[in-house]
């Protein structure tokens, strides 16, 4: 049994605790009056352990999972006074599974190893659906014997766990990852927002198209949530906003030209100005329906 510790309770890390205490991995946590009081209460119920910093969630854990909005606030976490690098012992493997950009995992994991510790970037695909399921599929950055030494942790979240490479190519392979995922959002907007104008029933399309060709995760979770008018977060779109961003900026750095992810990250920018950043990324079709003028809504 594995004693872990992990920072960052929300939409995706609760459940990801949840399926941990479910594989029988003793769980540490941070309980400091600051967070998810209901939810906190409900891992202790599960037997989580509690700590009020992070130097304590990291002390003689054999792994430390990180999972939080953002590269600033994850290395506020290693760093600060009370940071987990400041209580973790060397050999314990950092395991940071936010979505930041390849620099910033590489930044991350020289401040393990100065502190002895094996780093891995393994940010994950399949959002609070996947999280809740224990499907998740994580994307790592880092040494390929470190991973396997931890697969366990990996797959008691997870339904598969791949090193693409070095450490800063799990973040790399994440844009990558969102790259696919918001354009094809974008796609089943259009798709759906071209067929009420039409005249034919979405839910009805989305039906037909299925299991053809345009068939995908993304139009399985997200055109039942556009025709049924459901954007209750399960992707945040000021998270979107952030990954593509970093899609962008990493594709300035490489040299590469991109001509699809622009677009999105213009949409994504109109309607963060519009107030939707914490709902849901299918919300995205809202930006095609006015230029349309009309609103995607199934007739049952």
């Amino acid at each position: 049994m594995k004693r872990i510790g992990f920072i960052g309770l929300g939409i995706m890390g609760v459940p990801m605790v949840c399926n941990l205490c479910k594989a029988g991995m003793d769980v540490t946590i941070i309980d400091n009056g600051h967070g998810n009081q209901k939810a906190i209460a409900e891992l202790k119920q599960q037997g989580v352990h509690t700590a009020l910093t992070g130097r304590e969630t990291a002390r003689n854990q054999d792994v430390v999972i990180t999972m939080l909005p953002s590269g600033r606030i994850v290395k506020d976490v290693l760093t600060g006074p009370d940071g987990v690098l400041a209580g973790i012992r060397p050999g314990t493997v950092l395991i940071d599974s936010s979505s930041v950009a390849p620099v910033e995992s590489q930044e991350f994991a020289a401040l393990a190893q100065k502190a002895g510790c094996p780093f891995l970037d393994a940010p994950v695909s399949g959002g609070e659906p996947g999280a809740i399921a224990g499907t998740l599929a994580f994307m790592i950055g880092g040494d390929e014997t470190v991973a396997e030494g931890v697969r366990d942790v990996f797959l008691a979240m997870g339904s598969s766990a791949v090193v693409t490479g070095p450490n800063g190519a799990g973040s790399v392979t994440k844009l990558c990852n969102q790259i696919m995922c918001f354009i094809n959002i974008a796609a089943v907007s259009e798709a759906l927002v071209l067929a009420q104008k039409a005249g034919a029933d979405p839910k009805k399309v989305y039906e037909a198209v299925r299991g053809g060709l345009a068939g995908s995760a993304i139009l399985e979770q997200k055109a039942a949530r556009i025709y049924g008018r459901d954007f209750a977060p399960g992707g945040f779109l000021e998270s979107q906003m952030k990954d593509i961003n970093h899609v962008m900026e990493t594709a300035q750095e490489l040299d590469v030209p991109l001509l699809l992810a622009p677009i999105v990250q213009q949409i994504t920018q109109s309607l963060m100005q519009e107030g939707r950043g914490r709902e849901d990324n299918s919300c995205m079709v809202t930006f095609y329906e006015k230029l349309a003028g009309i609103t995607v809504q199934t007739k049952e």
